[in-house]
């Protein structure tokens, strides 16, 4: 046991998560505590996902560096599953809900129920335990254990 000790006090420890990141995964886990506490399906279900994006963009700022010069804006969920292949399921289901955040946020009556709220609340909460892991921060305390999205209407890949 003392010689796998010794070469685990060897390895190399990961590099520090840029403050970027660091301010996104705290906006992250403020967005979805708003979510959470809310009592209208349409805010919970929006600031649920815009957590989510946060969370995103943390991934982004801690494995990207910025591009010069202009270029066409692309969605974070399609950047998200090119540099975090990992991450690339989780990119699809957040990417389909964006419409409905959408409606959520210009306060259609009948954009989401309190059942989708509630389940992408639970979801954001997974994700954003799986994000931590990935960009190697410490989880919140009472983190859940990651699962897989469940996305509607989308077959996931055949796995080599």
């Amino acid at each position: 046991m003392g010689a796998v000790r010794a070469v685990a006090d060897q390895l190399p420890l990961p590099p520090p998560l840029p403050p970027a990141a660091s301010q996104l995964l705290d906006q992250a886990h403020r967005a979805l505590a708003e979510a959470a506490a809310s009592t209208d399906a349409r805010q919970r279900y929006a600031t649920a996902h815009l957590g989510a994006l946060r969370a995103a963009a943390a991934v982004l700022a801690a494995r990207t560096r910025p591009e010069s010069g202009r270029r066409r804006p692309r969605s974070a969920w399609v950047l998200l599953g090119q540099v975090a292949p990992e991450l690339e399921e989780w990119a699809t289901f957040f990417a389909a809900g964006a419409a409905k955040r959408a409606a959520a946020e210009a306060g259609l009556s009948r954009a989401v129920t309190e059942r989708e709220a509630d389940d992408l609340v639970r979801d954001v909460r997974t994700f954003l335990t799986v994000v931590e892991d990935a960009v190697g921060s410490t989880p919140s305390p009472g983190s859940p254990r990651p699962e897989r999205p469940r996305v509607v209407g989308v077959e996931p890949r055949n796995r080599r």
